[in-house]
C-alpha cells in the first residue's frame, strides 16, 4: 500500500466553498460572510488539508494584539471525522507553530474549545497548550455553552525580561 500525502493548501476565492462546507460539517458553529473574507485575506494564516489530494481540514487564524503583545488566535482547525488520527490536525498545527517560530514576534497562541471537546483538548496538550481560563455561555445555541481558552505561552511577557546589557 503507498503511504497518504497530506498536503496544505492556500485557501483561494475558486475554493473558499470548500472551506465553508468543511467547517459547517465539522464545527457545531456558523461561520459568516465577514470570516470567509478575512480568511481571503490572511495568506499563511489560512490552509486547507488535502489527504491524497482530498480536501478533508482546514485551519484558519488571525492575529490579535493585546496589551502591546501579538497573540495568534486560532479561529477554527478542524479534519473530517473518518480523517482524523492520521496526523492531519498535527500538521496544520505543526505549520501554525512554525509560522509563529519563523516570525519570532507572538507572546502566545490561543483558541476556544467546547468544554465537552475532551478529545481536542488532548489534542492541543500534546502540543503544550494549557487550560488557562473557562468562558461561561461562551457559544450561542449550542450546548455545553462554555468553552475553555487555551494557551500556549511562547516567550514571557516584554515588561517581566531582563534589561538588556
Amino acid at each position: 500500500m503507498t503511504r497518504a500525502t497530506i498536503e496544505l493548501g492556500d485557501v483561494t476565492p475558486h475554493n473558499l466553498q470548500q472551506l465553508k462546507r468543511l467547517n459547517q460539517v465539522v464545527f457545531p458553529v456558523s461561520y459568516n460572510d465577514k470570516f470567509y473574507k478575512d480568511i481571503l485575506e490572511a495568506g499563511e494564516l489560512a490552509k486547507l488539508a488535502y489527504y491524497n489530494d482530498i480536501v478533508v481540514g482546514a485551519v484558519c487564524c488571525r492575529i490579535d494584539v493585546l496589551d502591546g503583545s501579538r497573540r495568534l488566535y486560532i479561529m477554527t482547525l478542524g479534519c473530517l471525522a473518518p480523517y482524523r488520527k492520521r496526523g492531519i490536525g498535527a500538521k496544520m498545527l505543526e505549520h501554525v507553530l512554525n509560522y509563529v517560530e519563523k516570525d519570532g514576534d507572538f507572546h502566545s497562541i490561543f483558541l476556544h474549545v467546547q468544554v465537552n471537546n475532551q478529545s481536542a483538548i488532548d489534542f492541543y496538550k500534546k502540543f503544550g497548550f494549557e487550560i488557562v481560563e473557562t468562558k461561561e455561555q461562551y457559544y450561542k445555541r449550542i450546548e455545553p455553552a462554555d468553552a475553555h481558552v487555551l494557551m500556549k505561552l511562547l516567550r514571557p511577557q516584554k515588561n517581566f525580561s531582563e534589561p538588556e546589557k
